[in-house]
């Protein structure tokens, strides 16, 4: 079954023994991730009548005519059969900056106009949304803009203070992500928000899930839902992110993460994963094309994260604690693979940080094993 669009999975409590309450528990969690499910999909065959929409694909780790020289570990390079069939630009090109020479004359002109000169000025042909997994035009948008995005020292385990910057972050998102998006003739609307306390129903469910702590995207009405009391300090025996990572930053790029899928949804890649998990009966294949889908939101949230940096700020000891955290969530066992595992989920953090091009985020041409 296609997951829900939620954040990995963290680190799972020490075990303690079920006992007859935690199997009730599990499977009432169960029946509540099949109804949202259920909600999801109903959104999806609400959308599908849009223009052929795409899937999102595996990112190189290299320039398209050179290869990467940092220190990460690289991604598996491409074959000849899995070149796009056009190659992104490598930043986005600059609007022209000259201005004219003169003002307009506000006299009569002194001759007549040609035929030629009274003629409606031609309009620029409107450009063809790529809307495919694998070439997409949001891989042509190059990077984020740097922009300044001061985080302060707003505290995880306030609501009001962690709310506030959420929502404040959210607008920064805003600001870095339009404009590479309509520069490539894609249509660009802000997601809103929903951050309850403690809990709340949404357009796609409950949130938090009993027995789970992560926000989640509803591609339904284009918002955000997220729980500030399950995220910093956990909801049953599920623990909080701010056990694990006690610093903002963790929650905010989680956050980036879902802003991510909205990315997703607005580009055509959403649509077209789901009509290729609707097109296959195959349990494996349907849990591989989900976890090529949460990847790419986790690499698209790696590149906010970088673009924000100097400003957030993002200092060098919490860059490896971000680093480290990403290789703390995923799935672990006894959960679904529908996000891939700690290790990949580092990876494509990683990747999105490091690389900062939105075609390094495609997931979709990726190996296996990297997406795993």
């Amino acid at each position: 079954m296609p997951p829900t669009l939620r954040w990995p999975h963290p680190p799972p409590p020490k075990k303690s023994g079920m006992g007859a309450i935690g199997v009730i528990g599990a499977v009432l969690g169960s029946v509540a991730a099949l109804f949202v499910l259920i909600v999801v999909g109903a959104a999806f065959f609400k959308g599908a009548s849009r223009s052929e929409t795409s899937r999102p694909i595996a990112i190189p780790t290299y320039e398209p005519s050179e290869r990467a020289t940092d220190d990460d570990e690289p991604l598996p390079e491409r074959t000849r059969t899995e070149e796009p069939t056009e190659e992104p630009t490598e930043e986005p090109t600059e609007e022209p900056t000259e201005e004219p020479t003169e003002e307009p004359s506000t006299g009569e002109p002194t001759s007549r106009p040609t035929e030629r000169e009274t003629e409606e000025p031609e309009q620029e042909p409107r450009q063809t949304v790529n809307t495919s997994l694998k070439n997409n035009s949001v891989y042509r948008a190059g990077i984020l803009p740097r922009l300044r995005c001061p985080a302060g020292n707003a505290s995880i385990f306030n609501h009001s203070q962690l709310k506030s910057l959420i929502l404040k972050t959210g607008k920064c998102m805003d600001r870095a992500w339009k404009p590479i998006l309509e520069k490539q003739g894609i249509r660009f609307s802000p997601p809103s928000y929903a951050i309850a306390a403690r809990r709340g129903r949404g357009a796609c469910g409950d949130y938090p899930q009993p027995g789970n702590i992560v926000p989640y995207y509803c591609p339904q009405n284009n918002t955000i839902y997220a729980s500030t009391s399950a995220m910093s300090r956990g909801n049953g025996n599920a623990r909080g992110y701010g056990q694990i990572i006690s610093w903002h930053g963790g929650i905010i790029s989680m956050m980036a993460h879902e802003y991510g899928h909205h990315v997703q949804n607005i580009t055509g890649l959403m649509n077209s994963w789901w009509r290729s998990t609707l097109d296959t009966s195959n349990r494996n294949a349907k849990l591989a094309l989900s976890r090529r889908l949460e990847l790419q939101a986790t690499c698209f949230g790696g590149m906010w994260m970088r673009s924000v940096a100097s400003s957030y700020p993002v200092s060098t000891s919490n860059r490896s604690r971000l680093f480290w955290f990403y290789g703390q969530v995923g799935d672990h066992p006894g959960y679904p693979r529908d996000h891939g595992k700690p290790v990949n989920n580092n990876r494509w953090f990683r990747q999105g940080w490091t690389k900062s091009k939105a075609y390094q985020c495609n997931t979709w041409l990726a190996s296996a094993s990297t997406t795993s």
